[in-house]
């Protein structure tokens, strides 16, 4: 996505990631130039902003903590600024559509100073603004609370799924897209889709409806920590998993049981800017 400077979109393009690195490097440049001749001159001269699944390492410059594990080790913002011929700003894609959400989205708004925006996907990350700012942090992992064990966990929670981080029973082993369709498959021993689960959901299928209430009392405990450390304004829910009709309603519903408060004033939102948020606030990184 290219944005001019007044934040509208002057281009938009969309395509399957490569599994390999010098093949997404490409894909990259590709779409880049795609875009400049799409936008006109002035696109050309702009730094580019990028969200990864992942951060760059303060100690080595090598990306880390990436799922797309293809990206492990590499130093990935210079090789793609050399590839590309101009500056690149990298950023987690968890903090990038955290940005967007409170800059324009469903976290912004008077009065609205911290916003924690999740993401619910592939992988689950998050993303911490405060005053407009991103929380990156001191080793660049603000917001990652994917890779917390799954808080007041039950007997057949524990010792929870394995994760690719090495560990068991993270959050994101249990509130990603295949995290959802796994615990389904324990359950049922059926092999559905997410969106297969919540059409039987819909449909007033009884085991399909459970499933989907153990994710939301799942996501509300991982997100009563969130709110007992920060204590956040606004939650902003994305990645594909936030289109669950009503989750926001039924997480907030199930909040006041794990949050450490008399009442629970953070409010839990769906994003405004949909699939589009992540890219939307890497392009405000490159500077629209």
């Amino acid at each position: 996505m290219a944005l001019d400077a007044g934040g509208n979109e002057c281009s938009r393009l969309r395509i399957t990631t490569p599994r390999d690195y010098q093949g997404t490097i490409r894909a990259i440049v590709d779409l880049v130039e795609a875009m400049d001749e799409a936008c006109g001159p002035a696109s050309a001269a702009q730094p580019i902003g990028v969200g990864i699944p992942g951060t760059i390492s303060q100690a080595t410059g090598l990306v880390k903590n990436a799922n797309s594990t293809w990206l492990i080790g590499h130093p990935f913002d210079r090789d793609l600024a050399e590839a590309l011929g101009r500056p690149v700003h990298m950023m987690n894609d968890a903090n990038c559509f955290a940005l967007s959400e409170a800059t324009d989205g469903a976290g912004s708004g008077e009065g609205v100073r911290v916003v924690f925006g999740v993401i619910l996907g592939t992988g689950v990350g998050g993303g911490l603004v405060i005053d407009g700012s991103v929380v990156e942090g001191a080793q660049r992992i603000g917001g990652e609370w994917g890779h917390n064990p799954l808080p007041w966990p039950e007997d057949d929670e524990r010792p929870g799924p394995a994760c690719y981080c090495g560990r068991r029973g993270c959050i994101e082993t249990f509130l990603s897209g295949p995290g959802m369709v796994r615990d389904h498959g324990v359950v049922t021993g059926e092999e559905l889709t997410t969106h297969e689960i919540a059409e039987r959901c819909a449909a007033g299928d009884a085991a399909a409806a459970a499933t989907i209430d153990r994710y939301v009392g799942r996501l509300a405990r991982g997100l009563a920590t969130v709110i007992n450390v920060v204590d956040p304004d606004v939650v902003v829910l994305g990645g594909g998993m936030s289109n669950l009709p009503g989750l926001a309603e039924g997480v907030s519903a199930a909040l006041p049981a794990w949050v450490f408060s008399d009442e629970v004033a953070t409010r839990v939102v769906k994003n405004v800017h949909g699939g589009s948020g992540g890219v939307r606030g890497a392009a405000w990184l490159g500077g629209g």
